[in-house]
């Protein structure tokens, strides 16, 4: 089958790997229709994650046809259309059962390491590294799907794949975002970034009552796309500074809820902060670039909460924890819990609060797939997310 595979930093390519095998009777294997490019791909792609091996396949943005079911799946079968989370849950640890679904215990196959790196073991995830279990990811034309059962939403209706294929991951992920924000009726909420996520966590937050959204970022169809799809106010950091702006547009006070959609790879025009990070990371001192977690800690009202759904990696530098105290704020994080959201999130799809296929500027085979990583990455051509065709 033809799977992106991953080479080492800067370099994927589209190559010829076997076919994943049923290895358990809870397994299901998966004719995959679309996949995605996803920004936290980005941080494989660059070199970011020490985790990843050569020949590893990529992605955990996919959906498609049920192809082989194992004797133990009885929630979907042969023949289903299905859209796959990119967290790995068994459905019945302690995690699991608390809807804590990226913190399962069961299915890291890499636990050890995870635990020296981090603390803890979290969920196995698609295509993302050998911290998360070195699963094989979603970016080929077939993909084995452990816990069949637990994860797989089935898509009954004739809605195009690109509609219900972002319950993969980013319509969830944004979300959960804005659900960790703690949004409350007329609150005003800054996001930090206008990528994918960004963007459906600047939905999220109108949906969930929000009086108003004010999106950061620099890059310009990017905070287009905020202000026709999501409403939002925006903000160009490359042309004022964010923390003298959010405090004149709320009158001193500063946002209620702040949402750091970035996470490890932040840029910043002509920041001090931000040209220290990146020499500390190439210098290998430093593994993230957490300036926009700085900058929501320092813009943020007292008493606010912050909410991080962008990936962070290892270490950040330099983070004002006398800020964070001294002001009171609430800060939650987290991968996923996709499960949680799939059934309510696809009614919402089916209802038409929400078509998110308005995020989508190119579609692809899967055969150009490496073209349009180093395009995502380098922000050209007005790329804001990439959809995958692996049957061409």
């Amino acid at each position: 089958m033809l799977a992106m595979n991953y080479r080492g930093p800067y370099r994927v390519r589209a190559v010829n790997k076997a076919e994943p095998q049923m290895e358990h009777p809870n397994d299901a294997i998966v004719r995959v229709t679309r996949s995605c490019i996803c920004g936290s791909d980005l941080h494989l792609y660059d070199g970011f994650n020490p985790l990843m091996e050569k020949g590893d396949i990529l992605g955990h943005e996919p959906m498609g046809i049920v192809e082989e079911v194992g004797s133990a799946v009885t929630r979907i079968k042969k023949g289903d259309r299905v859209v796959v989370p990119f967290t790995i849950s068994c459905g019945s640890c302690w995690f699991c059962q608390k809807t804590l679904f990226s913190l399962c215990d069961t299915t890291n196959r890499d636990a050890e390491v995870a635990q020296k790196l981090i603390g803890h073991a979290t969920a196995g995830l698609f295509g993302y590294s050998h911290m998360t279990g070195g699963y094989a990811g979603g970016q080929a034309q077939y993909l084995r799907v452990p816990y069949a059962d637990v994860g797989p939403i089935r898509i009954d209706s004739d809605l195009p794949d690109e509609q219900v294929l972002f319950l993969s991951d980013i319509f969830p992920t944004g979300w959960m975002a804005a659900e960790n924000a703690d949004i409350e009726p007329g609150d005003t909420v800054a996001v930090w970034g206008c990528g994918p996520v960004g963007q459906f966590t600047i939905q999220s937050a109108w949906l969930m009552g929000a009086g108003r959204v004010i999106a950061i970022d620099s890059v310009p169809e990017r905070l287009r796309m905020a202000e026709t799809h999501g409403r939002a106010e925006t903000i160009d950091f490359s042309e004022v500074g964010v923390y003298d702006r959010l405090m004149e547009m709320t009158g001193g006070r500063g946002p209620d809820r702040c949402i750091d959609a970035v996470g490890a790879e932040a840029h910043a025009a002509g920041s001090i902060d931000a040209m220290y990070d990146k020499a500390k990371s190439m210098m290998l001192m430093e593994t993230d670039r957490p300036h926009v977690l700085r900058e929501a800690i320092m813009c943020c009202r007292k008493g606010g909460t912050i909410s991080i759904p962008g990936v962070y990696l290892g270490f950040g530098d330099k983070i004002p924890l006398g800020a964070l105290m001294n002001k009171a704020l609430t800060i939650k994080t987290g991968q996923t819990h996709v499960q949680r959201y799939l059934e309510p999130l696809l009614q919402q799809i089916e209802g038409g609060k929400i078509d998110p296929s308005f995020v989508v500027t190119h579609t692809v085979p899967i055969d150009q797939g490496p073209e349009m990583y180093r395009t995502f990455r380098d922000k050209e051509d007005g790329c804001i997310k990439v959809v995958l065709k692996p049957w061409g």
